[in-house]
Formats: structure tokens, C-alpha cells, sequence
């Protein structure tokens, strides 16, 4: 999802009226690019937090579990060396498949909830890490992906594409 020019029409209306529908649960499209920009500033990685929080100004970011750097690590290289793959999870003769299997059982039963800091501006909406479809495909969920890892041009770009 992060590389835009390599998605197809279909895909970048799917996460652009994904990604739209977030910002305005959220209070709007500047209140959800601040949020982004926000968490891509944080150091370490937002995902560390040992409250399980990411907490500012026009809201906040929870989820339910701990998630250790090492995870995130793995996260990161796992994310970018199968992004042209079907599935995140490799295969079962690859070195790093039970590593990156612990990795999904870590992370799949987590709901992440965001949540603008007044009510006025929206309810929020919630997400988990992964999905998976009928073939046991496991792939990273698009507002996941977005809120943690793709660039700001790349998430304005899918904002503002026009079908």
C-alpha cells in the first residue's frame, strides 16, 4: 500500500475511500495527516510504548498488549521484503517463518483504537494489525500500514486521489 505508483485504480480508490472514511471518523483530514505526522515524529517507534498509548494534542492511539522493539524490528524488515508477495507470512522452509509467525500471534488478537480528543470531532474508529482472507493469506491492514509505517506524500496522495 505504501508505494502508490505501483497500485492499480481499483486499489487506490479501495484505500483512499478507506483511508477517507478514517479521517472523518476522526475530526477530518488535517486532524488525521496530524495525527500521522505526530506518530512518525515519536521516538522510539510509537508501537513501544510501555502504556500501550500514544497519546497527543487532538487525541490518542490505544491498544491492548505490549509490543516489544524486537517485534517492531521484525515488523519493519518483514513488512518491506514481502511487500510484492501475497502474504506476509513466508514459507515454511524460510529461516524467518516461525520468527515472523510469532509475530502475527503477538500481533493479531490487538485492537488498536483511535480517538480524537473532543467528541465533537468524531467517534474515531478502530482497527487490528492484520487480516486474513479464505486462502490463509495474512497481509497487514491498510490503516495499520498507514498510521505506522507509509509516508506522509504517500497517505496525502491516497487522500486526495480523485476516482
Amino acid at each position: 500500500m505504501c508505494d502508490f505508483n505501483n497500485l492499480t485504480d481499483e486499489e487506490k480508490l479501495h484505500f483512499h475511500t478507506l483511508l477517507t472514511t478514517a479521517a472523518n471518523n476522526y475530526g477530518g483530514t488535517n486532524f488525521f495527516l496530524q495525527l500521522i505526522e505526530a506518530l512518525r515524529s515519536a521516538s522510539p517507534h510509537p508501537l513501544t510504548s510501555r502504556h500501550q498509548d500514544f497519546l497527543f494534542d487532538l487525541g490518542d492511539v490505544r491498544w491492548g498488549k505490549t509490543i516489544f522493539n524486537d517485534k517492531v524490528e521484525l515488523l519493519k524488515e518483514t513488512r518491506i521484503n514481502r511487500s510484492a508477495e501475497k502474504s506476509f507470512l513466508p514459507d515454511t522452509e524460510d529461516k524467518k517463518y516461525k520468527k515472523v509467525l510469532n509475530l502475527i500471534r503477538t500481533l493479531d488478537p490487538i485492537t488498536f483504537s483511535v480517538r480524537p480528543s473532543l467528541r465533537d470531532d468524531g467517534e474515531g474508529f478502530d482497527f487490528k494489525a492484520f487480516e486474513t482472507n479464505e486462502a490463509k493469506e495474512v497481509k497487514l491492514t491498510p490503516l495499520f500500514e498507514a498510521l505506522f509505517f507509509c509516508s506522509i506524500d504517500t497517505i496525502k496522495k491516497i487522500l486526495n486521489h480523485k476516482a
